[in-house]
């Protein structure tokens, strides 16, 4: 049998297999309001036999966007335009939805990628950024705001805030964004943290935000409902956050209720040296799994069926996560399941696709509308 093709529960919300599809910008809302790219993005993605979906990195606060493209949960025009999408999509689709929450911190205020990706200047719509320390994310940028204790105190609240509004509208699954060089992780790293306060230097230091941040979501998030963290598990920077760092962390986590840890890695710095190659942050989830007995899910060009398998089945990691594989691939899962002997559930509407001698693969009806 396929370990790929096996069910997990992560807290009460059970899996009918090991496939995360991870959030992924599209940079396509208006004033952090959902657009009707999302629900063309989304539904797409809700047929493609994956286990869990996960809602693109969503802004706990108007100056935590990446860009000015990027989805919001802070104003009650975010939470209606999004539960319209959420309802559209739950109409054709039983898969579960989870979002992540996050705040950009100096990387925000961006152009979208595809205009290059640099800080936006204010009179090209830029906002000031903040950070734990005046530290620019790239050299010749503008430093970013330091944060008082105040303002940590409202970006706290303002995750907690978020995790209630996404409840209200039926997600069924939640993960704080401490990677990719965004907020949180600028106060974990001591590349990015240079606060001589209880906030910054030693380790127990540099981690409060991150604790703190988690626990006021976890008392607003359901108990029954599961919630994940997403770490950099290494800065890819010699004197960066590192592996070590992120095993104590991780137990930290666990011992408040976390449910996963999704390692990823880099995103500090424009120094980073990242090894890459097939699978490259597999690793990262092995030792936090052996180290810590957390639920991981390993991330990284994980591409080939076969290669999943292999992470699942020789214990490196609980599940796999994709994202550029299931943009170039939507039904990727369908060919995992044909290759790998796995069944999926699929849309009626689609059960006579599937070439000759692999209809097995399909089955059941991901419709809820009748």
């Amino acid at each position: 049998m396929s370990q790929l093709f096996t069910p997990i529960s992560l807290r009460g919300l059970a899996l009918e297999n090991r496939i995360m599809i991870s959030p992924m910008c599209q940079y396509s809302a208006r004033d952090g309001c959902a657009s009707d790219w999302h629900l063309i993005h989304l539904g797409t993605l809700a047929q493609s036999g994956a286990g869990l979906l996960f809602l693109e990195a969503t802004a706990v606060t108007p100056e935590g966007r990446i860009t000015p493209g990027c989805l919001g949960l802070y104003s009650d025009a975010n939470e209606a335009a999004l539960a319209h999408v959420i309802a559209a999509v739950r109409r054709w689709s039983k898969m579960p939805l989870g979002i992540q929450l996050s705040h950009a911190g100096r990387k925000g205020s961006s152009f979208e990628p595809w205009n290059g990706g640099a800080l936006m200047p204010a009179e090209s719509g830029g906002w000031r950024t903040l950070a734990p320390s005046a530290v620019p994310q790239s050299p010749g940028e503008p430093p970013p705001d330091i944060l008082d204790e105040a303002g940590m105190r409202r970006i706290r609240n303002a995750f907690a805030a978020s995790a209630g509004r996404a409840d209200r509208i039926g997600l069924e699954a939640m993960e704080l964004h401490f990677a990719h060089g965004y907020l949180v992780h600028e106060f974990l790293s001591p590349l990015s943290n240079r606060r001589t306060d209880r906030y910054g230097g030693t380790l127990e230091n540099r981690m409060r935000f991150a604790l703190e941040v988690f626990d006021a979501v976890r008392q607003a998030w359901p108990a029954e409902k599961p919630l994940g963290v997403r770490l950099s598990a290494t800065d890819w920077v010699e004197g960066g956050w590192d592996l070590d760092s992120s095993v104590a962390l991780s137990r930290r986590l666990k011992a408040r209720g976390c449910d996963w840890i999704d390692c990823s890695g880099g995103g500090i710095s424009p120094q980073q040296k990242i090894p890459l190659g097939p699978g490259y942050q597999v690793p990262l989830a092995n030792r936090i799994r052996r180290e810590t007995g957390v639920t991981t899910i390993a991330i990284g060009l994980i591409t080939e069926p076969a290669q999943a398998e292999a992470i699942i089945a020789g214990g490196d990691a609980d599940m796999v996560a994709l994202a550029r594989a299931m943009l170039w691939n939507p039904h990727w899962a369908w060919h995992a399941a044909a290759e790998l002997g796995g069944t999926i559930q699929a849309p009626r509407q689609y059960w006579r696709s599937p070439p000759r001698g692999k209809q097995a693969t399909l089955r059941g009806s991901t419709n809820r509308q009748r």
